[in-house]
């Protein structure tokens, strides 16, 4: 049975699958541990059923942090011809990287 999801997490929305692994907005939490996620939609591929929560489902996605870390970083250039004016900023996300564990 191949269940899906739609978890809301850090101001986005993921569609997930039991074990798949994903990067997210950074969360509180040491490497190892188990959090769980806010639940917008469950789905089984299989079968075609569909629960859709209104708002949410409750916390039904239970994962494990496996990651802590910052992105590549991204450069941000604003440029103007002719007025001597330039700058360049970097910026480096903080995600984790958790792996999905259970879809109740």
């Amino acid at each position: 049975m191949a269940k899906i999801a739609v978890i809301k997490t850090g101001g986005k929305q993921y569609k997930v699958k039991e074990g798949q692994a994903i990067k997210i907005e950074k969360l509180d939490g040491e490497i190892g541990s188990e959090v769980k996620f806010e639940t917008l939609l469950l789905g089984d591929s299989e079968t075609g059923d569909m629960t859709l929560g209104k708002p949410s489902l409750g916390e039904k996605v239970e994962a494990k942090i496996l990651e802590q870390g910052k992105a590549d970083k991204v450069s941000v250039i604003k440029f103007k011809n002719k007025t001597h004016y330039k700058r360049n900023v970097g910026h480096r996300q903080l995600f984790s990287k958790v792996e999905i564990a259970k879809i109740a």
